[in-house]
């Protein structure tokens, strides 16, 4: 994999992210319950004032798919959605052992999401290469991977 941009924090992650959804209109993010939820909103967030829709869709259900809004009180699932997209953001929470989610039903998956428009792009979303390491790339045809590596520091102050 060819390294095409570094930058630092949540907030280059974001910039980063944004860059590369410019042209899409509809993102459907698919990620863990929980772990993954957040880090969809976060995104989503960055996208509130673009026109563009969000949706989030569990793992691999998607009957269970949900608009992200915008409130108040920052970006939240909404009401049910139809998950169909032109932009799919794979997290890497997916990946992670545990979870128990196999890279060839989620490739299904996202074909079906992005049988219906001519532009497709899929985008993984990770921390510490989990998509690299577990082979998704193997299954899965990305356009993008966004990699990010965590540095935590606990002070006494």
């Amino acid at each position: 994999m060819e390294i095409i941009s570094t930058s630092k924090g949540i907030g280059g992650q974001l910039t980063e992210f944004r860059k590369l959804v410019n042209g899409s209109k509809r993102i459907t993010f698919i990620g863990t319950v929980g772990f993954c939820t957040p880090f969809a909103e976060l995104m989503a967030f960055v996208l509130r004032e673009t026109g563009k829709e969000s949706i989030f869709l569990p793992n691999l259900q998607s009957g269970e798919a949900r608009i992200i809004v915008s409130s108040p009180q920052g970006m939240q699932l909404g009401d049910i959605a139809d998950p169909s997209a032109d932009t799919v953001v794979l997290l890497g929470g997916l990946a992670m052992p545990k979870i128990g989610v196999e890279p060839e039903k989620m490739k299904v998956l996202v074909d079906d999401l992005l049988r219906d428009t001519e532009k497709k792009l899929v985008i993984g979303v990770c921390f510490q290469s989990m998509l690299i390491d577990q082979k998704w790339p193997e299954v899965i045809d990305f356009d993008y991977i966004i990699d990010a590596d965590l540095t935590n520091e606990v002070k006494k102050a």
